[in-house]
């Protein structure tokens, strides 16, 4: 940003004693961390420095597989290095942590691009470069600006993140609990259990509810719920769409 915020991978500063940022002009500042999540590898660090050239963040909800992107980086220390490719695909879990929801892109990403942006067409962020396969070519893996939108928010005014809960225990509609519930639409989250005093049965959540949107916006998987829920502040009041025998 303009005032000298910069966002990076968490495993990029976690370790370090000391961190120097370089500018394309090769103008080099001290940094220090303002915050890091370690559960979506997503670190805010600053620099004592103000007017600066700054990339927009744009949204990663409107990439379409097949869409044009370009990453940029300093692969094996070979700085401002830019590569092209498309989105592979979206949603990708790759085992990393809990809320996995990467961005897979056959734009060559390599160990050093890591932190490093990855924009659309229009020059806007839409996802940071965090992982490749070791063994394959042409797989690597962003985080989407959605989810770090929120994430940096967090660091930048607490340092630190926290996360919504409802306290309940979910479960996928598969096709089989969709045609015990007739259900229309074979997707939608089980609730499996409700926990005493917790948001969920204060707002009188009960088991076998269906939770079909979250403040308007469709899920279709328990880790849709829980990456929605986890999004949002917590002691925040968010509406919920829900089936309820049958209705």
């Amino acid at each position: 940003s303009r005032d000298g915020y910069i966002v990076t991978n968490n495993h990029v500063v976690a370790e370090a004693d000391e961190i120097q940022v370089k500018l394309y002009n090769d103008k080099e500042y001290d940094a220090k961390i303002v915050g890091a999540d370690p559960k979506t590898d997503l670190a805010l660090i600053k620099v004592d420095a103000n007017d600066l050239e700054h990339l927009e963040l744009g949204d990663s909800e409107s990439l379409e597989v097949g869409s044009w992107v370009v990453a940029i980086g300093s692969p094996f220390g070979l700085e401002q290095t830019v590569t092209a490719g498309i989105v592979s695909a979206k949603g990708r879990i790759i085992g990393s942590g809990p809320y996995d929801d990467f961005i897979q892109t056959d734009a060559s990403i390599n160990p050093g691009n890591s932190g490093g942006p990855l924009l659309n067409l229009e020059g806007e962020v839409v996802g940071i470069n965090t992982a490749i396969v070791a063994s394959g070519q042409g797989i690597g893996f962003a985080i989407p600006s959605k989810l770090a939108r929120g994430i940096i928010d967090q660091l930048r005014d607490s340092g630190e993140v926290t996360r919504g809960w409802m306290g309940v225990a979910i479960q996928d509609i598969t096709p089989e609990l969709g045609e015990y519930y007739n259900l229309e639409e074979k997707s939608g989250v089980l609730v499996a259990k409700v926990y005493k005093n917790d948001p969920a049965d204060k707002a009188g959540i009960v088991p076998g509810d269906i939770v079909t949107h979250v403040k308007g916006e469709r899920v279709k998987s328990s880790r849709d719920l829980s990456a929605a829920i986890a999004g949002q502040g917590v002691g925040k009041k968010i509406p919920i769409t829900l089936i309820r025998d049958g209705i």
